[in-house]
């Protein structure tokens, strides 16, 4: 490649974003950002100081003062490794309602923006692709059935959820229903981006497909 390409990978949970972005990111030599890890960081924080998520002033205040890095696999908040405390079905609802704040959403697009200035980075989440940078290189969204994305996250041993899987559907629709339905920047596919349904595929046939599109010369 001539040039150092932001590549936006957005989706709903369970999909598989971060396992994707990750191996991509890695077979580049690309920053990769989780920008879901962000919004859950706020999550985890607001709780931690006692902030009611009915309180969008509060919140929104504290995502533009609180220091957030989910570039690597160990994600921070002011320096506090909090990578497992957020993977649970708490933090998953802390984070859906914080996620509908404009001002917290104005606050982490802003820091995202930055972290992607230049290129080189791989950056996940459910409005990348459309809001964030709406003129990625790459574009890809990732989706799968219902049932495959439980039994994902059922199996994912870094989410610390439910083994119930009728349980873990039935969360996981509520929190779909939250990312699409709400007023700021809802969990859409983009317009000039490749879906790629994941059902039945294996990460590395996946991570196959957006390092294609990656080494794709730019149309003229």
């Amino acid at each position: 490649m001539n040039n150092r390409l932001i590549i936006a990978i957005d989706g709903p949970s369970g999909v598989g974003k971060g396992t994707v972005a990750r191996a991509v990111a890695a077979a580049l030599g690309y920053r990769h950002v989780d920008t879901g890890a962000m919004y859950r960081g706020v999550a985890w924080r607001a709780l931690q100081d006692g902030i009611g998520f009915e309180d969008e002033g509060a919140l929104s205040a504290l995502a533009t003062r609180i220091a957030i890095d989910a570039s690597g696999r160990v994600v921070r908040v002011d320096g506090v490794d909090i990578s497992g405390a957020i993977r649970n079905p708490d933090i998953d609802r802390g984070a859906a309602r914080v996620a509908r704040i404009a001002g917290v959403r104005a606050a982490l697009v802003a820091q995202q923006r930055h972290l992607g200035e230049g290129g080189g980075v791989v950056m996940e989440g459910r409005d990348i692709g459309t809001v964030v940078f709406p003129d990625a290189d790459v574009k890809v969204y990732l989706d799968a059935s219902a049932e495959e994305r439980a039994r994902r996250r059922v199996h994912d041993q870094t989410h610390n959820g439910s083994s119930d899987m009728a349980k873990v559907t039935s969360e996981m629709a509520a929190r779909d229903d939250s990312d699409r339905t709400r007023a700021v920047a809802p969990l859409v596919v983009a317009a000039d981006a490749r879906v790629i349904d994941t059902t039945g595929l294996s990460i590395d046939e996946v991570v196959e497909r957006v390092l294609a599109m990656a080494n794709r010369p730019p149309e003229s």
